[in-house]
């Protein structure tokens, strides 16, 4: 057979990174014969996976058969074994002895530098390139050409395909995007099984046992089954029947694309700049007659359309990891997702594919909004997202509906499938995807231990939080839906220390109305059943953006105009919602705090204009509160110096811990690559705590501790010890925090803690884990 010419040519999209291999020909720039002979060899790669046999003779056969048509002496298939370490499974050409014997790690080798890159290596001298890596026991010394392309399938690779000749030939652009396209039909063909067969390398895709590491947006353990928010298309037939047919069905299909995102851009009346810019890259590749030419000239080299599609998805995901500007990242994101749109419509796979949701559900997804995890509510186990953040929406929604978070847990979205057995660590932040027992049994093992445990915390629901030495620490939970309520009695918690009021405003898509907030206020308070409940009002910027409010294009949107700043610049939004906290108390007394005070008169301007919103409502005849506490939320360290008066002028203050933190240090809490570099422990940090105790104490201002800080029982026992009398924590949390401090003498932890002090420790963690140790007061 002769070797085989496809045409191919390689162009770059506007804005995006070029990549090594990408054909944009047409059917009428291609000799008949090339497209004939194209096609010959995947219909007979087809032919071969459809006959009755066994995983390890179909890749036999097909390594010969793509050696023939290359006009290639050697052609072999190397597939992953495990994460590390790519296995030869099949060869034409080279020491068939070779075969599941020759292994080498990701990254050893023209083959694993194929494999790490995921871009194909030609060479016409291959011993003598950078990297190569001998292999004797294959006998390949006498072949000095070498082509080596990706087995991928969006964005996975699964292994690599290599041809190589004895002669010093210098493969063509045209011969490495032919056996880029048949690299692209064996990865479909892995992905459905074909080559299933004894060995790990050769072991079903989907059933091998995985594990992840993510961060932790909230604890909890929990085992189920995987449930996809998005499932997955499949494309269960690569090769083309009919080319002219599989054309018209993408060229159709790509006009209904074009059609609907026009219609998305058409009554789109939103002025979220983030979303305007998405459709408009969606139009943009929508009408893209570079993408759409590429794809016609993969189906006239024989693939269907779905597979066409894919071909390019899979390139672009290639890419998306490779290009360091956050802006082109973007814009192949787009085009990702633009491609399963396009997929979508190709297959009829919607979102809605007749599955029935499994016992003990545990949803993966990309990402997730607000609303769409409250519309699966407590029916969930658990929450994997590849993408999202320790302090998303979604995270808050998790915290209410009490199951456990990971975020950044990538690339499970492509290695589960409905159904899967999944084991979520919320403490350590890993995931196992189809575990094998043994794992299995520890977690069960691990979580029969934490349900003792809560056992023995919720006995503790109905004692106060009273130390060693006769001291009561009153312990609040944090909520943000009515979701959470229920917690405060099963709790224990004394109260409400912190009712976040943006959710409400995030799970819409429209600005709620004032009657609204006043009933779900009305109704937050009906649940607490007397208990206080502290309203912060609304905290947006930073990473909270109402999707119907125009956003700020600022650098630095944790430092930029956010909360208080968004309500002082706004003051209808403002006067609505405090209308709405007046109206939903009642007659009943009411605590009103405002967030990321930064200076004095920001919270004299926006106690001001409370106090005049309640005369208002006087005139207007509506009932007031009982009572009014005004307060405000310290997340600034500007405000530990601020004058006396505001610390007398507050009714109370709470320290925001996760803000102060992350500015005290200038350390981002969303960067995973400082976020844990600093202690709370540390004694600069308590210092600073302590002062602010000591200024509330002056003034005689109740003062209380709210983050995720309070509800970690080490770090709870010494804000107890240099004075902090109230903590506020999510509900499950309550529970350990008591036990600790019921079982501390906080006279004796202050020893320690200024020991370590004395001593000059960056932090004090140490010392109190030792002391506390060494009393039995907790276990390693």
């Amino acid at each position: 057979m002769m070797p085989l010419n496809w045409k191919r040519q390689a162009e770059a999209e506007p804005g995006n990174a070029p990549a090594p291999c990408r054909a944009a020909g047409v059917k009428g720039n291609m000799a008949p014969s090339v497209e004939s002979d194209s096609r010959k060899l995947l219909v007979s790669l087809r032919e071969t996976l459809a006959a009755a046999s066994a995983g390890q003779e179909r890749l036999d056969r097909i390594t010969g058969l793509i050696a023939a048509s290359m006009g290639a002496e050697v052609c072999s298939v190397y597939l992953f074994r495990d994460d590390e370490t790519l296995e030869l499974c099949a060869t034409e050409g080279l020491n068939p002895e070779a075969v599941h014997q020759t292994r080498m790690r990701i990254g050893e080798g023209l083959v694993g530098r194929v494999a790490k890159t995921a871009h194909p290596i030609v060479s016409s001298d291959a011993p003598s390139e950078r990297g190569f890596r001998f292999m004797p026991e294959t006998g390949e010394e006498i072949y000095s050409s070498f082509l080596g392309v990706p087995i991928q399938r969006l964005g996975e690779t699964l292994g690599v395909l290599v041809v190589q000749s004895k002669a010093a030939r210098a493969y063509s652009e045209d011969e490495v995007y032919g056996l880029e396209v048949v690299a692209m039909v064996l990865a479909e063909m892995t992905e459905l099984g074909a080559f299933v067969g004894e060995g790990a390398a050769l072991a079903a895709l989907h059933q091998r046992p995985e594990t992840f590491k993510g961060g932790i947006g909230q604890e909890g353990s929990a085992e189920g089954h995987v449930w996809l928010h998005e499932p997955r298309v499949v494309v269960t037939n690569p090769v083309a029947d009919d080319p002219d047919a599989e054309q018209a069905r993408l060229t159709e299909a790509v006009e209904e694309l074009r059609v609907s995102v026009d219609e998305l851009l058409a009554v789109s009346q939103t002025n979220d700049k983030d979303q305007m810019q998405v459709l408009e890259a969606y139009r943009m590749f929508a009408n893209s007659k570079g993408w759409m030419r590429r794809m016609l000239a993969d189906i006239t080299r024989g693939l269907s359309a779905e597979a066409a599609v894919e071909k390019e998805q899979s390139a672009a995901r290639a890419r998306m990891s490779q290009v360091p500007d956050p802006y082109l990242r973007e814009r192949l994101h787009d085009l990702d997702d633009l491609s399963n749109r396009l997929l979508r419509i190709l297959t009829g796979q919607g979102g809605e594919t007749g599955a029935e949701m499994p016992e003990k559900p545990i949803l993966i997804a990309n990402n997730i909004g607000p609303g769409e995890l409250l519309e699966y509510g407590r029916k969930l186990r658990g929450v994997v997202l590849e993408e999202g953040s320790v302090a998303s929406h979604a995270a808050i929604v998790a915290r209410a509906l009490a199951i456990p978070l990971l975020v950044h847990v990538g690339p499970i979205t492509t290695a589960a499938l409905n159904g899967d057995h999944i084991l979520v660590d919320g403490e350590s932040g890993v995931v196992h995807l189809r575990p094998e027992d043994s794992i299995a049994a520890a977690f069960r093992d691990k979580m029969a231990m934490e349900h003792a445990a809560q056992e023995k915390y919720a006995s503790l629901r109905d004692k106060p939080a009273r130390t060693k030495c006769g001291t009561e620490i009153a312990l609040t939970m944090n909520a943000g839906l009515m979701a959470d309520l229920p917690s405060l009695e099963s709790s224990g918690a004394e109260g409400v220390g912190l009712f976040r009021t943006e959710l409400q405003f995030l799970t819409r898509a429209t600005f709620p109305r004032r009657g609204e907030l006043a009933d779900t206020y009305g109704q937050v308070m009906d649940a607490a059943k007397g208990k206080k409940v502290i309203f912060r009002t609304l905290d947006i910027g930073s990473d909270k953006v109402l999707p119907y409010m125009k956003p700020q294009d600022e650098p630095n949107p944790a430092l930029g105009w956010r909360a208080i700043r968004v309500g002082l610049d706004k003051p209808g939004i403002m006067r609505m919602q405090l209308q709405a906290m007046i109206r939903g108390a009642d007659g009943r007394p009411l605590s009103v705090m405002f967030p990321f005070i930064a200076q004095f008169d920001e919270f004299r301007e926006a106690r001001q204009r409370l106090l005049d919103e309640i005369e208002n409502q006087r005139r207007l005849g509506h009932s007031l509160p009982e009572s009014l506490e005004i307060g405000a939320m310290l997340e600034t360290p500007s405000m530990v110096f601020a004058p006396r008066q505001f610390f007398e002028m507050s009714d109370f203050i709470s320290i925001g811990g996760n803000d102060l933190k992350q500015f005290f240090y200038a350390a981002d809490r969303e960067n995973e690559l400082v976020r844990k570099r600093y202690d709370t422990l540390n004694v600069s940090f308590l210092n600073m705590i302590e002062q602010i105790v000591r200024r509330c104490d002056e003034a005689g201002t109740p003062l209380s501790f709210c983050g995720e800080d309070a509800g970690r029982p080490i770090e709870a026992a010494c804000f107890a010890a240099i004075g902090m009398r109230n903590l506020s924590m999510r509900p499950a949390s309550i529970g350990p925090v008591k036990m600790l401090l019921r079982k501390t003498n906080l006279k004796k932890l202050r020893r320690v803690i200024d020991n370590a002090r004395a001593d000059g420790s960056q932090s004090v963690r140490p010392a109190v884990l030792e002391w506390m140790i060494r009393k039995g007061k907790v276990r390693i």
